[in-house]
């Protein structure tokens, strides 16, 4: 049986990185809406395991060092976020694998942008390629960022 939660984190974790970096560096208030899709909570005003585990990804991002927060409003958004520089800088990295074969009639700057983690998260995301999101989220986080002690 596959792992589906673990799709919908490489999913969301997509996502909330590209949203971020669309406003570097202003910091924004993100929503879990806006990465989960929509949720009504139960009559008890508990959230859905999908929309709770979306809160739980920004707030892990937060603690391995891919974003910064003010605070949490309640499990509905996170206030005040933005990038870190070592997140910003990682998405501009080439990926290790390309989901784009070379094509040599592309200026060497575009050639450069298509091999980005940034461009292939994006493209994997319009293209709901969840196959893709599973090779690129963990190679990226792997890959580029490498565990730091806060301040």
């Amino acid at each position: 049986m596959p792992d589906l939660h673990i799709d919908e984190f490489y999913k969301d974790v997509a996502r909330i990185l590209v949203s971020l970096f669309g406003v570097f560096p202003r910091p924004v208030t993100l929503y879990v809406e806006d990465i989960a899709g929509p949720d009504e909570p139960d009559e008890y005003g508990v959230h859905s395991n999908r929309y709770q585990a979306c809160f739980a990804t920004l707030c892990w991002l937060q603690d391995e060092g891919y974003l910064r927060y003010a605070d949490t409003i309640r499990q509905e958004a996170v206030d005040q976020t933005v990038l870190t520089g070592r997140a910003f800088s990682a998405l501009l990295a080439p990926a290790e694998e390309s989901l784009f074969p070379q094509d040599d009639s592309l200026s060497r700057s575009e050639a450069g942008r298509r091999q980005s983690y940034l461009f292939q998260l994006r493209h994997a995301l319009e293209e709901s390629d969840s196959a893709a999101l599973a090779r690129l989220v963990p190679t990226f986080m792997t890959g580029q960022m490498t565990p730091q002690f806060s301040r």
